[in-house]
């Protein structure tokens, strides 16, 4: 398993966690300049859902106040998890409705990148689209889906998840937007995704899960949907058949460098 230098603080018995004043400054420090940065890249589905859990800008937000206004939405829950956990435990939270946050925040001097989910991405990138009903339910059906599959399986579907709920695009009325979280929770990815630099798809359940992609780069590929419906309604695919044919037909040739060192996907297999 990856090993990490940041450690999850553990939460006291009324669920709260003590952030240090550095802690709370980098937390916002991060939140006022990414909600300028999306203004003109995010779904408006996403900014709608960002003012409805109402994040704080002067602290980090304690995740029962966090799950008291998702509970009203959606019935998810956020829950606190360490830097890393195994596969089986991810798609077991989003089973349960609950999304799991490492409870970490990344130190000023990675304020701009971080190759591991932090609280921060987290919350600010996932949270508020768990506020929305489809998109919820997308991900409640994705993590039982996963679950019933074979491990193998599991490491292929986990593509559907990266080019959906971490690095998707959705056509809008106001032109192409994101709401991934790790576009969308990433200063670099925010300023990079929607300019010529990227390409970008029509979704194609089989083309995703054909498609390789890596961690600690901008993504040269991503893949466009038309609504969160289109994602509910694909979850109720056959997806073992499906991922036979991926398999099958083999990957698309990647759009980058391989690393001299092969990246293992991991633990919460998040940005």
């Amino acid at each position: 398993m990856k090993k990490t230098p940041y450690v999850s603080k553990i939460p006291n018995e009324a669920g709260q966690i003590i952030w240090t004043p550095t802690e709370n400054e980098t937390w916002s420090i991060l939140i006022e300049r990414q909600k300028q940065a999306i203004l003109n890249c995010a779904t408006p589905l996403f900014t709608e859902a960002l003012a409805l859990v109402d994040f704080s800008h002067h602290h980090i937000p304690q995740l029962p106040e966090v799950n008291k206004r998702l509970l009203a939405q959606t019935g998810w829950q956020v829950q606190s998890v360490s830097a890393i956990i195994k596969p089986d435990e991810f798609f077991t939270l989003l089973a349960n409705k609950k999304f799991p946050a490492a409870t970490f925040i990344r130190i000023p001097e990675e304020l701009d990148y971080l190759q591991e989910p932090d609280i921060f991405h987290e919350l600010f990138g996932h949270v508020p689209l768990l506020s929305h009903p489809t998109y919820a339910q997308f991900m409640h059906k994705f993590g039982k889906k996963a679950l019933a599959l074979q491990p193998k399986d599991r490491s292929r579907l986990f593509r559907l998840f990266w080019f959906t709920v971490e690095f998707g695009l959705m056509n809008t009325s106001v032109g192409t937007r994101a709401y991934g979280a790790g576009i969308l929770s990433s200063i670099g990815e925010t300023k990079y995704a929607l300019t010529d630099a990227s390409i970008k798809k029509p979704f194609n359940l089989l083309d995703v899960l054909r498609t390789p992609f890596r961690v600690d780069i901008m993504q040269p590929l991503y893949y466009v949907i038309e609504s969160f419906e289109d994602l509910f309604k694909l979850i109720d695919c056959d997806f073992k058949e499906v991922l036979d044919e991926s398999r099958r037909l083999g990957d698309l040739a990647p759009l980058f460098e391989p690393k001299k060192n092969k990246i293992e996907i991991e633990g919460k297999m998040t940005c």
